[in-house]
């Protein structure tokens, strides 16, 4: 699977971890910034990201940030970007099997390094139900 990965640099550190942890599991990714603690503007990084993802360029994304929510906003902005924000593997599963989720935003002031791998191992490896779901991820786009 292509998988791009990116944030701000409140997210930078949790972001190597699990690009390794992504590679080693056989997966690809694309790393749209930013790699240092550096201060930047988080939708620089973002609509890039999310930009391949819609194209299919990427198979899916993972956004990270202080809160994750500047992320996901910004993502969402997106009409074919599905950005959930989780903090939990619970969660990120859900987002997955219900709302056919192709973005997730981790908030890394929140959660732990090792709850923010579960929740990528679970949203990577998770399948959309569809069935009576889709109807209602076929209403989310304006």
């Amino acid at each position: 699977m292509k998988i791009a990965i990116g944030g701000d640099h409140a997210g930078f550190e949790y972001k190597k971890e699990i690009i390794d942890m992504l590679e080693a599991a056989g997966h690809s990714t694309q790393n749209f910034g930013t790699d240092t603690g550096d201060s930047v503007d988080y939708p620089d990084h973002v609509h890039p990201l999310a930009t391949s993802v819609e194209s299919s360029e990427n198979d899916l994304g993972i956004l990270i940030c202080g809160s994750g929510n500047g992320v996901a906003m910004t993502a969402n902005k997106h009409q074919g970007i599905r950005a959930a924000l989780c903090w939990q593997k619970d969660l990120a599963e859900l987002a997955r099997q219900h709302n056919n989720a192709n973005v997730i935003a981790i908030p890394a002031r929140f959660v732990s390094l090792d709850i923010a791998k579960e929740m990528v191992s679970a949203f990577v490896s998770t399948d959309f139900e569809g069935g009576r779901h889709q109807n209602r991820v076929d209403k989310i786009s304006c």
